[in-house]
């Protein structure tokens, strides 16, 4: 026999989406391991069964096989014979009503089928309300963003960890202009608790993020206890810096990289062409010698502010990028061939 998805959630099989949520959350809080120290080990096995029940049951497709085919059909066992015909290629004729069912290949005779998720993963979406973390962190020096703290993503290397973490990553997105200067982030913190009872209560609280001028990408800025506390200690929530894309500039280190596009005619006679720092002014960079394709030039003064040493600032790194012509006519071919005999 297999499990009984109603009878675990206490539900009947008329059950409408509002009420499977509802004894999802009564049963999840009650079963959850971390709340069951002594009898921790059974308490996993109901909290799984609990998620799994639920999962198959808030999915209308999920729902309809497990009606028809119980656990092991919708696992992607073989249906029994005279209900309602069997898998062929992958797909199920589900009765007269011909609803079709996809499902992947697992072999011959064989399907992959339903595979529960992470326990911990569905608890946090329904808990968390599955906001996907910070978007859009641009403005010039202020900005106000809405973050919701329960959209952690474990360990962070591709996969879920069978536990919160203590720590809630996020990136926190600045402009190269906003880290030369340095910026004020303020954001918005929708902060979850778990009382006595089951019950979970709700404050917003503003965290205020200040940028120092210089600082790199992957710099952590820690607010100890300000996540949720779900019943096993407050999370920390930690901004991690990101650099945006500059149309222009490339960050390496304290330097600021840049390629800069001449002509043969500039190549060769020299030049003079502006360019606009990250602090909005503009400097004029000057040539009279022949330059080559790939040649580097260094301007010490005009790169990042380094952080560590307010006064100091990082080289501007020019590469110089040749533009050769597509043709030449028979009039200029003789011109350069007598210029360059001389």
């Amino acid at each position: 026999m297999g499990k009984d998805y109603y009878a675990i959630l206490g539900v009947s099989k008329s059950a409408s989406e509002e009420e499977l949520k509802k004894a999802y959350r009564k049963l999840a809080l009650k079963w959850h391991p971390d709340r069951h120290v002594g009898d921790k080990q059974d308490a996993e096995v109901k909290f799984k069964n609990i998620s799994e029940a639920y999962e198959v049951l808030a999915d209308k497709q999920k729902r309809q096989i497990y009606d028809t085919y119980g656990e092991d059909g919708l696992k992607g066992g073989v249906p029994p014979s005279g209900g309602g015909g069997g898998f062929p290629g992958g797909m199920g004729n589900m009765g007269g009503g011909g609803t079709t069912f996809s499902f992947s290949s697992g072999g011959p005779g064989g399907f992959a089928g339903f595979n529960p998720s992470n326990p911990e993963d569905i608890f946090a979406q329904l808990f968390g309300g599955g906001l996907g973390g910070l978007s859009g962190m641009g403005g010039r020096t202020r900005s106000s963003q809405f973050m919701d703290t329960d959209n952690d993503m474990g360990n962070h290397n591709g996969g879920m960890s069978s536990r919160r973490p203590n720590e809630i990553t996020r990136p926190l997105a600045c402009t190269l202009e906003e880290i030369y200067s340095g910026c004020t982030k303020k954001l918005n913190v929708t902060r979850r608790a778990l009382g006595q009872g089951g019950a979970v209560s709700t404050s917003e609280k503003e965290l205020q993020v200040d940028v120092k001028p210089g600082w790199k990408a992957g710099t952590k800025i820690r607010f100890q206890k300000e996540g949720n506390d779900m019943g096993h200690g407050a999370q920390d929530i930690v901004f991690v810096l990101e650099e945006k894309p500059h149309a222009l500039f490339k960050r390496d280190g304290d330097d600021l990289k840049v390629d800069m596009t001449l002509t043969l005619e500039e190549a060769l006679c020299g030049f003079k062409k502006p360019i606009q720092l990250l602090n909005g002014k503009t400097i004029q960079v000057n040539n009279t010698s022949v330059v080559k394709p790939g040649q580097v030039s260094r301007m010490a003064g005009y790169g990042m502010r380094i952080s560590r040493q307010p006064n100091s600032f990082g080289a501007l790194v020019i590469t110089y990028k040749i533009q050769f012509p597509t043709s030449l006519t028979l009039s200029q071919k003789e011109k350069i061939h007598e210029a360059l005999a001389q």
